[in-house]
This record gives C-alpha cells, sequence and structure tokens, in this order.
C-alpha cells in the first residue's frame, strides 16, 4: 500500500508506503516501510520511489557540462567556483598542451566559463577542461542561478522548455548541470528571461507548467495570449540529464565577423565617388581629359 501520490510534499521521516514498495534516493527502509529521509518532491516508478530534493548543492560528476567563474589564477592552474561545495580547477595544460602562456592574459579573474568536468578526485574535487564543442569564455550576457535539481525541468522534454524560451525572446541561453544558466539578449529580454527561469525553478513541481510559460511570455512579449492549442502536456520526471550543449561560441564569433564586416563596408571608399571626384578634379586642369581611355582608368582606379 502507498501513502502518497507523485509529486506530494514530504518531509524527513514520513511513511511513503509499506515494503512491497521499493526504496530508491531520498529514502530508507524501516519496519517494513519506505521512508523519506528528507523533504522533498515524491518520484514514484514502477514501484520504486525516490524523493528529490526542493533544494540541493551541486555534486560535481565526470562528463558534466557546467558554468564556472575564474576566482583566482595561479602558476599552472585556474580555480573555478562551479556552484558547489567543492571546488574546481582547470590545468593551463587543458588549455596550452605543453605550451607555455601567461595564464591571466587568456582567463583573469572574473571570467565566466562554459567547461567540462574531465574527472573528479577521492575528495570531489573536478578537474575541468575545454575540449568540446562549444566551450569557452562567455562575452557580455547574465547569469542565472537555479536548484541543480531544476535543470531537466528547465530544458523539458527534447528542449522544448527551453527552446521555447530562446525562440520567443531571441536570448542565447546556455545551461550547466551545475544550476547555472547564461542569457545573452536585449537587456529587457534578459530580464524577462531570468524571472521566467525562477518562475520554472519556483513551480517545477506543477503540472500544465509548459503552457503557463508560454502565456507569460505572450502576453510579456505580444500582449496577448497565444492561440489556444490543445495537446496534453507529459508529465516529466526530475532526473539530472545533460543538456544538449549549445554551440553559443561559433554565434558570437559570428556575430564578431559580421560586425567586422559591417565596418570595413563603412571604411571602404566608394570606387564610383572617388573616380567622380578625380574627374572634378582634372577637368579643371584639363578640360580634353577622356575617360573612355581604358589605360587612363586603369592608372587613375590602381594609384587611387
Amino acid at each position: 500500500m502507498i501513502y502518497v501520490e507523485n509529486k506530494d510534499l514530504v518531509i524527513p521521516g514520513q511513511i511513503l508506503a509499506d515494503d512491497e514498495y521499493y526504496s530508491g534516493r531520498g529514502t530508507f527502509k524501516e519496519n517494513g516501510k519506505v521512508c523519506s529521509s528528507l523533504m522533498g518532491l515524491v518520484s514514484l516508478r514502477n514501484k520504486k520511489l525516490r524523493v528529490i530534493p526542493l533544494k540541493s548543492k551541486y555534486v560535481p560528476k565526470k562528463g558534466d557540462v557546467v558554468i564556472g567563474k575564474i576566482n583566482d589564477v595561479r602558476f599552472s592552474m585556474w580555480d573555478v567556483d562551479i556552484n558547489s561545495p567543492y571546488s574546481g580547477i582547470l590545468p593551463a595544460f587543458e588549455v596550452f598542451g605543453r605550451e607555455k602562456k601567461e595564464l591571466n592574459r587568456v582567463f583573469d579573474v572574473g571570467d565566466v566559463l562554459f567547461l567540462r568536468v574531465v574527472d573528479v578526485d577521492e575528495i570531489k574535487k573536478a578537474k575541468l577542461g575545454l575540449k568540446g564543442r562549444g566551450m569557452g569564455k562567455f562575452k557580455g550576457g547574465i547569469i542565472v542561478d537555479i536548484a541543480p535539481t531544476k535543470v531537466p525541468r528547465l530544458i523539458g522534454k527534447k528542449g522544448s522548455m527551453i527552446n521555447m524560451i530562446k525562440d520567443k525572446t531571441n536570448c542565447k541561453i546556455v545551461v550547466g548541470q551545475n544550476g547555472l544558466v547564461w542569457v545573452k539578449g536585449d537587456e529587457d529580454m534578459e530580464q524577462l528571461t531570468r524571472e521566467i527561469i525562477h518562475l520554472i525553478e519556483a513551480e517545477a513541481h506543477t503540472s500544465g507548467l509548459t503552457n503557463k510559460i508560454k502565456n507569460k511570455l505572450y502576453l510579456a512579449i505580444d500582449g496577448e495570449l497565444p492561440p489556444e492549442e490543445n495537446p496534453q502536456e507529459e508529465e516529466e520526471e526530475f532526473v539530472l540529464e545533460k543538456p544538449k550543449l549549445q554551440d553559443f561560441k561559433e554565434e558570437l564569433e559570428q556575430e564578431e565577423k559580421e560586425e567586422a564586416e559591417r565596418k570595413e563596408k563603412e571604411d571602404k571608399p566608394n570606387i564610383a565617388e572617388v573616380i567622380e571626384e578625380l574627374k572634378r578634379k582634372n577637368k579643371s586642369k584639363d578640360n580634353t581629359i577622356s575617360y573612355g581611355d581604358n589605360s587612363n582608368n586603369s592608372f587613375i582606379l590602381n594609384n587611387k
């Protein structure tokens, strides 16, 4: 017999079910009963009970993708805050290989990076690296902090929630498994995205959340609700899965390239205007000059 329902809020020591149910993470068995070991939300699947904590700290695992902030620059490594009780380090060789460079010329205190956990030692210290698509330093934008356990709800099934937010706000969004989210866009859209992310965090356990977020986005941006749809929203389990890597780095590089091309175009002289100016200057000296002469034109163009 079970005494709770899926997504019920429970407290430590509360009896959840008899021993015909299995004890999962966040629970324990005592006298033939499955009990909660913490305060959180019930997750039931195939007679296996788990309790997902309402608040938790990130514990690094090999292969995780995280967002970190440089705390200190040492002789051969950077100290990185990864939003965890455990520290992170980015060794210089993970960035340069055997080449020697001044570390603070590459990443300095305060820089925010998108990283991968390469390894975790026995005291949970995380060794970090930058190998992988999209890894590197963020430029601009804001950082939003949420509970790591709510990351899957923010991403949604197959990226449905996060893609909806990105498409409607036109913001670039990168999600770390350590509960840090990078957002870059127009200032108003950055702040709206921050509010939306915190709303998802606060109401991650509620049903119908996708439609609620969609309505809020449309009202805030368009001033009206979206067209009515009736798809059945699937319930999502709070499992800390790896978010898909988003290649924000290539997008930023493309932005910089387009800006450079625009400036180059603005600075480049207009050939037609140069020829007209030369015509005016030479006309005053020699009214017989002919611009139908290809050799003269070639000389003018090559010596502009």
